[in-house]
């Protein structure tokens, strides 16, 4: 006997050429933010991508300066949560400039935003204080003050410690059981289950770039072109 549920698929021709995340992200919990169960992050903010994949919602942080204008296209072609990411309180604007980034974000439509590690206490707590969408803290460092952190306005941690996150995630879990923790979940099906059983609860995934999916396109085309000489 098999506990496994049936669960119907239905998709539209132009959509079976999608990009599909591991099926061992469904292992996880999830997280229920605003009443909506979220297993999947798909991490780009390349919009081709982000219309074309079966992720729960997307994760959008890049290693530029933040800026307003790439909130909004990428929250205007999502058709699934967006969780943006804001910097840190560095920088030219300070504390004031990545305030009115989580603003205009939740503004725009995004359901969360992401805050680097390396950001002030005083900014969480100035962020917190003017959104009423989850602040997501970065966590690159198992001796991150999580206490602090959480106290100052954090909603959920994003673990992306590479291969010392499972490590990082069950050092979590030892202290705070039940905080929100989404986690890189690394290259396979088997690096994903170590990190959900270390705890996270969902699972970012980081897609393949259009140059690797055409790569692998025109290497099809290639293989058919020969069958068919």
């Amino acid at each position: 006997m098999t506990n496994e549920v049936y669960i119907p698929e239905v998709r539209g021709h132009l959509k079976k050429n999608i990009i599909n995340l591991p099926e061992a992200i469904l292992g996880a919990s999830g997280i229920k933010i605003n009443g909506r169960i979220i297993r999947s992050f798909i991490f780009t903010t390349d919009v081709a991508t982000i219309r074309n994949n079966n992720a729960d919602a997307v994760i959008a942080v890049y290693p530029f300066i933040p800026q307003p204008i790439i909130t909004q296209a990428i929250v205007s072609v999502a058709d699934v949560p967006v969780f943006c990411g804001i910097g840190s309180s560095g920088g030219a604007g300070g504390i004031k400039r990545v305030v009115n980034l989580a603003k205009h974000a939740e503004y725009q439509g995004a359901q969360g935003v992401v805050v680097s590690a390396n950001i002030s206490n005083e900014a969480v707590a100035e962020i917190a204080a003017a959104i009423d969408i989850p602040v997501i803290l970065t966590v690159i460092s198992g001796n991150t003050d999580f206490k602090a952190r959480l106290e100052a306005g954090v909603s959920i941690l994003n673990v992306a410690g590479a291969a010392e996150t499972p490590a990082i995630i069950r050092s979590i879990r030892g202290e705070y059981p039940y905080v929100p923790i989404i986690a890189t979940g690394g290259p396979n099906d088997v690096t994903i289950a170590e990190t959900i059983a270390a705890g996270a609860n969902a699972i970012t995934y980081t897609p393949p770039t259009s140059g690797n999916l055409f790569a692998v396109k025109a290497n099809k085309s290639r293989e058919l072109e020969t069958r068919r000489s």
